[in-house]
């Protein structure tokens, strides 16, 4: 694809199909720039704590409890990364296969992560009805109220 003149919307090569601005944009890979910083942070602890759990070092875990003690503005970094750890937790027990985490210096999401983002965003907006419908499309049966509980959580740290 090539930009046309004003750098906005794609030009296909030849041969190419055009897509339709919302295609293009709902094609679009999330990145870490598209979120806030309490939401940025929340990610990089789901990672440091999904690479603790799929490679059992504990040097994760202090990583992730090092990153949350070193960004300003959080003002109880061990709550944090407890909450979010809960999390993780509760989602990996209530689903048939392993939540998929990008590296933390990985500036795409996964689907999973782009998941949980959406989860944390819509607990930060707090409308529960919504929150519930989204938490049981994402976890499995019978882990929905404490998913719930736990997003609610860390929204709120």
């Amino acid at each position: 694809m090539m930009q046309d003149a004003s750098g906005s919307v794609p030009v296909p090569k030849a041969g190419q199909s055009r897509l339709c601005p919302l295609q293009a944009v709902l094609s679009t890979p999330p990145s870490v720039e598209s979120y806030d910083q309490f939401s940025r942070v929340t990610l990089s602890l789901f990672r440091f704590i999904g690479a603790a759990y799929a490679t059992g070092a504990s040097d994760c875990w202090e990583a992730a409890y090092r990153f949350a003690d070193e960004t300003p503005d959080i003002a109880d970094s061990a709550l944090l990364v407890a909450r979010a750890a809960a999390l993780v937790r509760i989602l990996r027990s209530g689903r048939p296969c392993e939540l998929c985490f990008m590296p933390p210096s990985c500036r795409r999401l996964s689907k999973d992560e782009t998941e949980l983002m959406r989860l944390l965003a819509v607990a930060r907006r707090k409308q529960p009805g919504e929150l519930e419908s989204i938490v049981c499309q994402f976890v499995g049966s019978g882990k929905e109220d404490a998913a719930t509980r736990a997003v609610n959580a860390l929204a709120l740290c």
